[in-house]
């Protein structure tokens, strides 16, 4: 594949250029499987609707036509499990879990990874994105199968990691 350029200039980055080196939704690493695509956790409810606001330009454009969005504030009842499941981008950053690649954070990194883009952070945050997989472990112990309305945050917490705890 011919790589292709993006430049991303928009409220968090300006002038940052990368590369589509990969197919679109394809290529991933091996131990790196999510459940769900950027369009569908979008269309699901993440991030009470504010993620990606003032960047679309930069996504395709049928991630948002039935994306759950709020351009001015957070809303955590457009989530799909209708409850706030996020730290403020402050305390991302504050951990050190956040670089200067992609300063909204995992799911940024997600987006540009399923577009194609691959770089040095993809091993750090494909471990991350294992990490989380304890969560499933957990709602299997403590919910009945099916049961949606068991451990709701940690469930939206988990779809913000494409992590898919509706068939839990």
């Amino acid at each position: 594949m011919k790589p292709i350029a993006v430049e991303v200039n928009d409220l968090m980055q300006t002038g940052y250029v990368y590369f589509l080196t990969k197919r679109c939704g394809k290529d991933f690493a091996a131990d790196f499987r999510p459940d769900l695509t950027p369009k569908e956790m979008l269309e699901l409810g993440i991030f009470g609707g504010r993620y990606l606001t003032d960047c679309r330009s930069e996504f395709p454009a049928d991630w948002f036509a039935h994306a759950k969005l709020s351009p001015h504030n957070r809303n955590p009842k457009l989530n799909y499990f209708g409850v706030n499941a996020s730290q403020p981008l402050a305390a991302w950053r504050a951990k050190g879990w956040i670089y200067p690649e992609d300063p909204r954070g995992w799911f940024q990194w997600y987006c540009r990874y399923y577009l194609g883009r691959r770089g040095l952070d993809d091993q750090r945050q494909v471990k991350r994105w294992r990490a989380i997989r304890r969560h499933v472990a957990q709602l299997r112990k403590a919910c009945r199968a099916g049961d949606c309305t068991c451990r709701r945050g940690q469930r939206q917490a988990l779809l913000h990691w494409a992590y898919d705890s509706r068939s839990i």
